[in-house]
Parts: C-alpha cells; structure tokens; sequence
C-alpha cells in the first residue's frame, strides 16, 4: 500500500478533552446548587430539585434547584432593589464591570467549554472554539457600548428589571447574547436557564461573585417551564427577552399583552440553504456540514432546506453523500468528533418522529453507514431528498441533524421556495456571482443571509428574525435599543380611556338617511374612494355637538380588501428611498397649497387656532420624514473574520395603524409617514375624532403621486377594526396609539403570526412636540434589519 493509500485509510484516534477541571468544580460544590439571589446563593422556597444529566452517557452531573414562583419574586425584587444604584454608576464603572466579565470567562474558558460539553452534548470543538470565545466577545463589546452609552444614546434610558429566558442549544453564549446588552444599558437581570443545561449558566453566577458584580444585579433561577411562566407573568418586570420555540413565543406574546412588558422573541427557523449552479460546490458542503450539522442541527438557524439548481443537483448530492460519510459521531468530548449527543429523549424522539412523517410523505432517507455509540442520545446525520415544498419536513423545524432537499431552475424560483415558511430567521446563498448573490439576498424574508458562507455570528452585528421567527435583536447597535426606551416616554402620562364601539351599529345611520349632510366622505381603498360594505355610516360631531358630516362605517370586509390592497402595493418597497422622498415633497407642497381650507374644516372640530397650527406642522412633519427617506440608512460592520456584515433597514411589510384620537390630521401624519417614507404600506383608521380628515387625506395623496394601495383609510370604531387588524395574517406589524386597553388589545390579537406591535402604551404623546412627534423612534418601528454576510479575499 501506497503512502498516499494509508493516509486515507488512516483512522482517527481518540482524543479525549480531560474533564477533570469541571468534575472537581461540580464536587466543590457538592453537585447541589441553589438560586443565585441578591449575590448569594439561596436554596429553594419548595425545596425540590431535578437532575440534569449528560445527554452522551445519561449520567447525573448536578442536581439543580426548582425554582418557584416565590423564588422568582425574590429575585425580582432583588434585581428592583439594585436597579437604581446600577443605573446610576458612571458609564466607565459599568464598563470596567463588563470588562472583568469579560477577562474571567477568558480564565475560566476551558473548563467552561467541558461543563458546556457535558451538559449539553455538543462537541468540545464547538464549545471550545465557537461558544466561549463569543461569549467573551459579547462581554467585551458590550463594555464598550456601556462607556460610550450617555454619548450615543443621550434622550434613552434602561427598561428597569428584565426578565430573560434562555434555550438549551447554546446556553452560555445565549446567556451572555442577553446579559451583556441588559447590563450595558444599566438594566438588572433575573435570568433563567434552560432545564436541561443549566450549569454554565450557574458557572457565570459565581464569576458575578468573583468579579465582584453588585448584589442583585444579576440573578439567576432555575427550574422547568413553570419558573419562566412566573418570570413572564411578574408584575414587576419590565422587560422580557426570551429565545426558544414559536409556540412558547405565542404564550409570552399573549401573557405580556396586558401589561406595559417590553418583548423580544427570538424564535424558530426553517432556514434556506441555496445553491446556484456556479457556486464552488466543494465550498458549499462545507458551508453545509457547519450548516446544519453544527451541534447536531440544534441551532435555530440552521440551514435546513437546501434549495440546489436542477443542473447541478446531481453531483452536489453525490459529494453531500461522500461528505456525510466521513463524518464522526461519538463522545462529544473526543476532539476528534463532529457529531455529539442530543441534549434529551424528548429531542431525540421527536426528530425520529419527523423524519418518519417525512418519509411517509414521500421523501427519500439517506444516512451514511457509520457506527453509533451504544449508549447515550445520537441520531445519525440525516439527507432526506425528494421533498415536497409542503412536506412537515420542509416546513416544521426538526431541530435536529435532517437535512431536507428541494430543486429549483431560476432565481425567482429559489425566492419563492427559499420564503415558503412561516418562519424568516436566517437564510444562505451560494454563488460565485456577487450581483445573483445580492439580488437574491435582499428578497428573502430573513434577518441574517450569510453569502458564500454560513452560521457566522458576531457581538457587533444584529441576529433576529423575521415573520414568526420572532422581532427584536440580539447584538450590534439594534440589539441595544432592545433594553432602552426614550426618556420621555417612560415618564409619559397615561391617556383618558377612549370611547367603546356600541356592541351594535346603534349610533350609525343609513348612508341616505339624512340627506342634509354636508359632507360625507368614503373609504380609501388601492387608490380609489370605496363605499363600506356595511352600508352605514356615522355621525361626526364638532366641539359644540353640532353634526359635521358622516363616515362610513368600516368592517372586516372592508380592512380585507384594504390589506388585499396594500399587500398589491409591493412596488412602493422596490421604489428608491430618493424617489419616495419625492414624493412626500410633493405630498408637503399640495398640503401647502390647501392650508386655509384644510384648517378651516379642522377648526369645526377642534377650534380654529389649533386646527391652523395643526396644519401647520402636519406640513413640516412631513418635509421631516420626505428628509429622512433616504437618510435612515444601514451600517456595514467589520466582525473580526474576513467578512462584511450589511446591516440593511429594510420595510417590514404591511402596518395596520389605529390613529390617536388627539390631533386628527398631525397624529394620522406622525404614523403614516414613517412608515411608507421607510417603504411599508398602510391600513390606517383615523381619529374619531375627525375622521373626516380621511376625505382631505385622499385627496392629498391622490394629487401627490402616491401610488394606489400605499396608504389605505377605513373609517369607523377604532376598538372594533383593531382588532380585525391585528388578527389580519397578512398584516405584518400592529401599531396603535389610544388608551390602554386598546394598546392591551392590538397586544393579545397579535399572537396569530407573531406580528410586530408598536404601541403608546396609552400614554399621552405630545404631537406637535418634534422630539416625541417624529425621528429614529418611529422609523426604528417601521424597519427591520436584514443583516447580509459577505466575504471577501482569497
């Protein structure tokens, strides 16, 4: 035999990681740890505790505390007792204290990687050399962030306690994910672990006593879904961060609805993996092997769905098949192992259920022949080819080592394919053309596409999602602004309670009823003026209760076909931020021009002087907002890899907008305008107060070159067509400004498909005020940011 033979016949040895450091820091403290409350260890209120094992052999490692709700509250008034000292230290001693953070997770790196290992499954490669080295960048960039916050952020101020959630995937790094911005921005923490991997997280409690972290700034509870059921449900919380599934993210959404809780959710994924047929197709698989086959597909990113061009998806799967083979499962310990241990049963049992279903759908199950350990949790890696687009397998995420298969013959095919899902977390492109690579990038429904690589992640650059992949940020400038809310609004007064909708259409009238109307206006539907289906209208009344004219009355048909409409109205998004800033001049010019009349039929309703100031700065709001259109831009990060990230703010879709009931013209603006000047279209319902200001309002975007279905203007009760748009699937984001219990409302309604919700909170907003009136806060709202990795040299 050749050399060259006996190096490829060459077998790996074993090259086990010693894990004695980790064995002997468990049996320092008696493999039995409490809560880490107000700095201290506590035992728990109930006194019961569970096992948490290494998923590899299914030995106990620790038993760990069951948290209660009484321990929750404990540690939520400690993280209250402590917020005001911390908030109140200097940007640079919050940013020495994340700095030692930083320094000790260095230290303490290894043994932090085995204990992760261990309790987890995943290989020690990845825990070593993937995990822990983030976990230390998201503490030091965050320090930075924390010295540099007064300069940045001058008008925001920290949320107050946050309540955090963490998953069992990655349960150090997504622990420092949330950590490090909450305590950043000078919020207190009561964090909870995932049942299954709590140790790492218990690891960094005692390196907060080590660094000498105030009391109660950091806490940390353990327990099952019933102890972060108690964090969510805390009257006294003001933040919840949670990553995890879809469906417990529809719970947290609908829990919180009642309250002034702030959320992110970083959800599931069912991630596209595209390959075009120019791409370097040996670079690809390898992108795959750390697609999906990193922590044993156990990621939420994962890139699940490999979408190949019809030409070349025969020799790609041949060297996917070559590939898969040389694969190593085992001991997630050994060094020399690609594929460790599923983290539980359940996990374990629920893949194997899927890939079932999958093949009973028609799917064709390839693995390669490679022999598995005879103890511990281990699933093969899995290649399931023949998928149909609606196949369980090519929509649900498995959350395992299964990849699932489809073809495609052009660009816009693979789009189509590629935003089939419910889901929009993270997405892949293969090809050695940057311009398909690009295009196709920015039409997927994601928050992060990787270019020619994959599973990159950074502390300076955003990772969320899109869709019912969840909202919010986790890292880079976007994921601060996840713990900071401006000054003025937290100290907003509330609202008076808004007028009910009658439980019938008692206050309306026919539309031909009283034929001395003055003025009756109609619905604004694609462009066009429509009449209700209802076939009522009602009543406006000025300030002296004499009748102004009448509205028609909107219903669920009618908020149909205005979302039908504005989901048409695509083009506007593909429209050039210059050429939307256009027209927005031209919308402030024709307003310009109908001052005296537009404020003179206001003034009925809200008195002269007003309605002419009124007017006067709707006409500058909106010069404000024609200025920003092609001003909010992106950011291009510099991760430490040979990588740009392009942080692009894109529209989010279609925005159902309730209107304030104050200021009829100017608050109707102050909502509408960011949200088309950022590219969305909108479903809007006017002031009640007068809301025919709607007939004024179409006139003015019909004059101005707004192209039809944009902006569409159903009139009526608030309350009841709230409440159909936030239910609306394809409505992407809820926003509404009235009194509380409708904030509550467009809350509870949105958990159907996990849209955004953007509300006052039923606190007052000072309309003509340009620092609470306008600016980055609202465009903040009306954008999502796609994060497109893209590689650069040899």
């Amino acid at each position: 035999m050749s050399i060259a033979e006996r190096f490829v016949a060459m077998e790996y040895g074993p090259a086990p990681e010693d894990p004695k450091e980790a064995l002997a820091w468990l049996d320092h403290h008696g493999r039995r740890f409490g809560h880490f409350i107000n700095g201290t260890w506590l035992q728990p209120t109930a006194a019961e505790y569970f096992d948490t094992t290494d998923p590899s052999t299914g030995e106990k490692l620790a038993s760990v505390a069951q948290g209660s709700a009484a321990d929750v509250d404990a540690a939520v008034k400690a993280a209250r007792a402590a917020f005001p000292k911390w908030q109140s230290l200097t940007p640079h001693a919050r940013a020495r204290y994340l700095y030692a953070l930083a320094r000790q997770v260095q230290k303490h790196s290894r043994r932090l990687a085995v204990l992760e290992t261990m309790d987890n499954g995943k290989p020690i490669r990845e825990s070593r050399d993937i995990d822990i080295p983030l976990v230390a960048r998201h503490f030091y960039y965050h320090a930075g962030w924390a010295q540099l916050l007064q300069q940045e952020f001058p008008d925001y101020t920290a949320c107050g306690v946050v309540g955090q959630i963490i998953p069992w995937n990655f349960p150090l790094l997504m622990l420092a994910w949330k950590i490090a911005p909450a305590l950043a921005t000078g919020n207190t923490v009561v964090l909870k672990p995932a049942e299954f991997t709590p140790l790492t997280a218990l690891a960094f409690a005692e390196i907060c006593q080590e660094i000498g972290l105030p009391a109660g700034v950091v806490n940390i509870v353990t327990g099952d879904g019933s102890t972060g059921e108690a964090l969510v449900k805390h009257p006294d919380v003001d933040k919840i961060a949670f990553t995890g599934s879809t469906e417990v993210g529809r719970a947290i959404r609908s829990a919180t609805a009642k309250s002034h809780k702030r959320l992110s959710l970083e959800l599931g994924g069912k991630s596209p993996f595209i390959v075009f047929e120019d791409a370097d197709l040996d670079s690809a698989v390898e992108g795959l092997v750390d697609g999906i086959w990193l922590n044993q597909g156990q990621v939420c990113c994962a890139g699940s769905r490999l979408l190949m061009q019809e030409s070349i998806a025969e020799p790609l799967i041949i060297k996917i098949r070559d590939r898969m083979s040389t694969l190593r499962a085992g001991p997630p310990l050994d060094k020399a192992i690609d594929i460790g241990a599923i983290v539980a049963r359940v996990q374990l049992d629920r893949i194997q259920r899927l890939v079932d279903q999958g093949v009973a759908d028609g799917a064709t199950c390839w693995q390669p022949p490679m022999e598995m350990p005879s103890r511990g949790l281990y699933f093969p890696p899995t290649l399931l080819s023949n998928v149909h687009p609606t196949s369980i397998v090519a929509q649900q995420e498995i959350f395992g080592p299964v990849l699932a298969t489809m073809t495609f013959r052009t660009p816009s095919e693979a789009v189509e394919l590629a935003n089939n899902t419910v889901y929009g977390l993270a997405a892949c492109v293969w090809s050695e053309s940057i311009n398909v690579a690009l295009h196709v990038a920015a039409q997927l429904k994601a928050g992060v596409v990787w270019v020619n690589c994959t599973n990159l992640f950074d502390a300076s650059c955003g990772f969320g999602g899109y869709r019912e992949s969840g909202y919010g940020r986790e890292g880079g400038r976007e994921g601060l602004l996840e713990y900071l809310e401006p000054v003025w609004f937290k100290n907003a007064p509330a609202l008076p309670a808004a007028r009910r909708a009658p439980e019938e259409n008692s206050g309306a009238t026919a539309e031909t009823a009283v034929p001395s109307i003055d003025r009756t206006v109609k619905l604004y539907i694609g462009g066009k003026q429509a009449r209700p289906d209802s076939g009522y209208s009602m009543e406006v009344r000025g300030g002296h209760g004499q009748l102004l004219g009448e509205v028609p009355l909107g219903n669920r048909k009618d908020i149909r076909n205005a979302v039908e409409a504005a989901r048409k109205a695509t083009a506007w998004a593909k429209n050039s931020a210059h050429n939307r800033a256009q027209v927005l001049y031209y919308m402030a010019e024709n307003l310009s021009l109908r001052r005296d009349e537009i404020a003179h039929r206001l003034a009925a309703a809200v008195g002269e002087a007003p309605a002419a100031a009124e007017v006067n700065a709707s006409i500058e709001r909106i010069f404000s907002y024609a200025a920003w259109a092609d001003k909010f831009d992106g950011a291009v990060h510099n991760p430490p890899f040979r990588n740009i990230a392009i942080a692009m703010n894109e529209p989010i879709g279609t925005v159902g907008i309730i209107c304030p009931q104050e200021a009829p013209l100017l608050g109707f603006l102050s909502l509408v305008l960011p949200a088309i000047a950022a590219g969305n279209t909108v479903v809007a319902v006017p002031s009640e107060t007068y809301p025919l200001i709607s007939g004024d309002l179409y006139q003015l975007f019909d004059t101005s070159d707004l192209p039809g279905g944009v902006v569409n203007i159903v009139t009526g009760y608030s309350t009841q067509l709230l409440k159909v748009l936030a239910e609306h699937d394809d409505v992407d984001a809820s926003w509404c400004f009235s009194d509380e219990a409708s904030a509550y409302a467009a809350k509870s309604c949105s958990t159907g498909n996990l849209k955004q919700v953007f509300t006052n909170e039923g606190r007052a907003i000072d309309w003509f005020d340009v620092k609470q009136g306008e600016g980055r806060w609202f465009l903040q709202h009306a954008t999502q940011v796609k994060n497109i990795w893209v590689p650069y040299g040899e």
